[in-house]
């Protein structure tokens, strides 16, 4: 990935472009370049900001989707950001629902692709076996509908990743916030709008979790991705991109 990584006043963040803002939350497991194709796709109209989410860096009492939220919080306040439109795969889609809960002031739509908050099937819940990269990589081949998508240096930097004991006891600590932190009673209060874009091959949240999305949230539009799992701006680009596009014309005309 190309872009310049800005470290400032203890962020790490992607600022590419100008104009409206678009805030792109990566997931659990997710790195800044999961959103390589929308940033490219979208910084000649739009200014696409991308934080890293310090999952692996709070204090293990505190790790959990609402301390991602106020971090999230603090970056906006630091950047001076209003009218945003929040984009949130996974566990970042999770953080969005949270963040518009609590600050809808801040952010003119949401866009969630295969994102927790209802429920989710991510790694199975424990690692059985963290020293077995064969292991690893059948899980990372799980979240997507081509398991080709899952390449050697994905596959590596997750088993490291969750062979560190520091970085293992807050990947579990953050799941199992993100499993407590359900927010189907709330999400009936969020009436901007709203636009899901879901692979129909999602197995982490499937089919059903989109629906569930868009019968509750009162300004939701649902579009699927066919022969697409879990992080559809990854798997099927153009697909998404085009869907992406066609919403930001709307709320924008």
């Amino acid at each position: 990935m190309d872009f310049v990584l800005k470290e400032e006043h203890g962020f790490s963040y992607i600022d590419e472009g100008e104009g409206e803002v678009l805030l792109l939350l990566h997931g659990l497991m997710g790195a800044l370049s999961n959103w390589e194709d929308v940033v490219d796709r979208f910084k000649t109209n739009y200014r696409v900001i991308i934080p890293m989410l310090p999952i692996y860096d709070m204090p293990l009492l505190t790790t959990g989707v609402r301390s991602l939220s106020k971090f999230v919080h603090k970056f906006i306040k630091f950047k001076q950001l209003s009218n945003i439109t929040v984009l949130g795969n996974s566990l970042g889609g999770h953080v969005a629902l949270v963040y518009v809960l609590a600050h809808p002031e801040n952010i003119k739509a949401m866009v969630l692709t295969g994102s927790s908050g209802l429920y989710e099937n991510a790694f199975g819940g424990s690692f059985p076996r963290r020293e077995s990269i064969d292991f690893v990589r059948e899980k990372v081949q799980y979240t997507f509908y081509d398991p080709a998508i899952a390449t050697d240096e994905m596959v590596n930097d997750i088993h490291k990743l969750i062979n560190d004991r520091h970085s293992v006891l807050r990947l579990l600590a953050m799941a199992k916030s993100a499993i407590r932190h359900n927010m189907k009673k709330d999400l009936h209060k969020m009436n901007l709008p709203v636009c899901l874009i879901w692979g129909k091959d999602d197995k982490i949240t499937p089919p059903e979790v989109a629906v569930e999305f868009s019968e509750e949230l009162p300004n939701a539009e649902l579009h699927w991705i066919d022969k697409c799992g879990h992080a559809p701006m990854m798997e099927r680009p153009v697909e998404f991109n085009e869907l992406l596009s066609v919403f930001l014309d709307k709320i924008k005309a």
